[in-house]
């Protein structure tokens, strides 16, 4: 279904919405309909409650299409309604799920600010307690979907020894500003924009988890946004590998297709083999995460932990798409290097999914310091 919608409904209008750099609500309300902006809510609350390795299919398959229509989707299902699921209160939930899953109401998720994007201890916003009621200053960075949002989660510091909280901030809410669209050398398409928060006051109950368990909450929202990039970056990669490999069948020098030298044949071995492997480690991971979900745990310990083999597959993935869309513009040659051809977008979409959700020089971190500590026992 997610492949038969993209092929219809996303492939014809990729270069216009790139052109534009707005994805239009129509699609937003095609993939409600579908019932993709609440993949992982159960149906209690009007979702799907497909699995994560289903999940992770309808993005992959998104991004093949278009990775700025699959980062709203994922940005949707997985940090946002993820979190409000394994950290919100029943109340919390009842009030937003079922908008979510709906899609009447558009999620983002506000963690990142200029001094602080890889690492969450950074955040300088903060949270002041004022009676039963909690007030927010401070600005954010890079937050996707946050001018279309009817929700936001927002990180803000709670006390003085510098804890985190987790905040529901309403679109639209009194002292909430959009600061500014972001013009991004990729996924043009995706709504990325500064927020302003001044004196934003929320009521007592608007904090998920406790006050300082923020951090707590950032990094397993983290975890599945990572797997999602994840499959994003499988996505483009799938793409990169198709367009190559017909563009070498049609396209011919010295009498014969391209695809008949060896040259171009080891590159698309290359792309096809690292791809598939992308694509293994990002179902591995999204089983593991579903086992988590179902309540069965994950007791992996050091480059096996769960952490750590999301890292990876979002390393693995991510350094995928990058290489295997380098490699179709190559085989492209000057063609690939144009606008009016389909690859070049998707290597600027593919340097994106190395640094969203953590740089692959934090992955490398991430996956070093858990093996490090199964080390040290």
């Amino acid at each position: 279904l997610a492949r038969a919608f993209a092929q219809a409904e996303i492939t014809p209008h990729v270069e216009a919405w790139d052109a534009a750099a707005a994805l239009p609500a129509s699609l937003f309300d095609s993939l409600s309909e579908l019932g993709f902006m609440g993949m992982l809510v159960p149906e209690a609350y009007g979702g799907l409650d497909l699995d994560v390795p289903s999940y992770l299919v309808v993005v992959e398959e998104l991004a093949r299409a278009d990775a700025a229509s699959a980062l709203a989707v994922s940005i949707q299902n997985g940090p946002v309604a993820s979190t409000l699921l394994e950290h919100g209160t029943e109340s919390q939930r009842d009030a937003w799920l079922p908008g979510l899953a709906s899609g009447e109401c558009i999620g983002a998720f506000a963690l990142s600010e200029e001094g602080a994007g890889s690492d969450p201890a950074g955040v300088a916003t903060t949270a002041t307690r004022d009676g039963d009621e909690w007030v927010l200053n401070g600005t954010k960075k890079w937050v996707t979907n946050g001018a279309r949002a009817g929700l936001l989660l927002v990180f803000a510091r709670t006390g003085e020894r510098g804890e985190l909280g987790c905040f529901l901030v309403p679109g639209g809410h009194a002292g909430l500003e959009v600061d500014g669209r972001t013009t991004t050398m990729g996924l043009r398409a995706s709504e990325t924009v500064g927020l302003r928060l001044n004196d934003v006051r929320l009521p007592g109950d608007s904090l998920v988890g406790r006050a300082g368990g923020g951090l707590g909450v950032a990094l397993d929202a983290l975890t599945v946004g990572r797997a999602g990039i994840a499959a994003q970056a499988v996505g483009i990669a799938a793409a990169s590998l198709e367009h190559a490999v017909r563009y070498s069948r049609e396209r011919e020098q010295f009498g014969r297709p391209l695809a008949d030298f060896g040259a171009i044949q080891a590159k698309l071995a290359e792309m096809g083999a690292r791809t598939a492997a992308a694509r293994a480690a990002v179902r591995e991971v999204g089983a593991r995460l579903q086992r988590v979900r179902s309540g069965e745990g994950d007791d992996g310990v050091g480059e096996d932990s769960l952490v750590a083999r999301v890292a990876g597959a979002k390393l693995v993935a991510s350094e995928t798409a990058m290489f295997a869309s380098d490699e179709a513009v190559q085989i492209f040659g000057g063609y690939g290097y144009m606008r009016d051809y389909p690859v070049e977008k998707l290597m600027r979409d593919a340097k994106g999914t190395e640094i969203y959700e953590g740089t692959s020089e934090i992955m490398r971190f991430v996956i070093a310091r858990e093996i490090m500590r199964a080390a040290d026992g």
